[in-house]
């Protein structure tokens, strides 16, 4: 019985094991085109548009009209400056106290389970629950946190934190950096936790102390983490609104406005869907060269190197 023998070309398998993971992704990029690309495609017709609901029978190319009237706002510099004040301060508080809170619980100690369930309790709030709740306790007539002020001698009548210029947008941070403190802990806990004990112990042998372990092992084993959550942390806090919509609604006078909140306003109370697509054009293009310049000057594709 003669051998068959498989006429395809030698490199066929090996084409065909190229392909192999574009097979498997296919499905996932399909979904994403389906449900974002369409949605992103609207919103950047809409930014060249005139396209507002209470007129909807009169949309038509403006250009960049809208533009024009987004970097020509009185308020525009007020906006910027406060989604930079509010994403520096944010990003850097949660990373701090969740870098504190990671090294803390990996710690071996009595009541560990419980504390960790504690303080990682902020994360498992939705972002709606912790904007009242922060809305209501720094509320200046009734607000528990004036009451206790109060109580305590510090002060002789309730401050108005949310109708105050500078102070409003002071309890949206504070109320960001303790809903963010627990992603921060759990990713770091966890590139903390991956570093063999080894490590360590041979240090140990060579007399270094704890400040030389953490800045010499610690830092540079968890950098990668470190380096992609404070990317990730910054674009999400950079585009989220909702904080800010539901704490203070911007103002007083958008001195607790961002631009995502403005963006929102925009769109779902002014119904300018083309201003509210040039603000989310703009977005996107600032936190797209903000991602690829903080990857660069990080040297992520470096970072674990030893």
């Amino acid at each position: 019985m003669k051998k068959k023998w498989d006429k395809r070309k030698p490199g066929h398998h090996a084409e065909k094991s190229k392909m192999e993971p574009y097979f498997y992704i296919l499905p996932v990029v399909l979904l994403l085109i389906l449900t974002f690309g369409y949605p992103l495609l609207k919103s950047i017709i809409m930014a060249f548009q005139n396209y507002k609901l209470s007129n909807i029978n009169d949309v038509y190319f403006n250009n960049f009209a809208n533009f024009k009237k987004m970097f020509g706002d009185s308020d525009f510099l007020l906006l910027l400056k406060n989604s930079l004040i509010y994403v520096v301060i944010s990003v850097t508080g949660q990373f701090v106290l969740g870098l504190i809170l990671a090294l803390t619980l990996k710690q071996k100690f009595r009541g560990r389970g419980l504390y960790q369930a504690i303080v990682f309790l902020p994360w498992a709030f939705s972002t709606f629950v912790v904007g009242l709740l922060f809305r209501w306790s720094f509320n200046g007539e009734y607000g528990v946190v004036n009451d206790l002020l109060i109580r305590a001698g510090i002060v002789d009548k309730g401050i108005a934190w949310l109708g105050t210029p500078g102070l409003s947008l002071v309890i949206i941070i504070l109320a960001m950096i303790w809903l963010g403190i627990p992603f921060f802990g759990i990713m770091i806990l966890a590139a903390l936790q991956s570093i063999p004990e080894e490590v360590y112990e041979a240090a140990d042998m060579d007399g270094c102390g704890l400040i030389n372990k953490f800045f010499n092992i610690t830092l540079p084993f968890i950098k990668p983490t470190v380096i992609i959550t404070i990317l990730l942390r910054t674009i999400w806090i950079f585009n989220s609104f909702d904080l800010v919509v539901i704490v203070t609604g911007g103002g007083p006078a958008n001195y607790s406005q961002t631009l995502p909140s403005f963006m929102y306003t925009k769109a779902f109370s002014g119904y300018d869907f083309g201003l509210a697509g040039a603000l989310g054009l703009m977005l996107m293009v600032i936190l797209s060269i903000y991602a690829m310049v903080f990857l660069k000057i990080s040297n992520y594709d470096k970072a674990g190197d030893f």
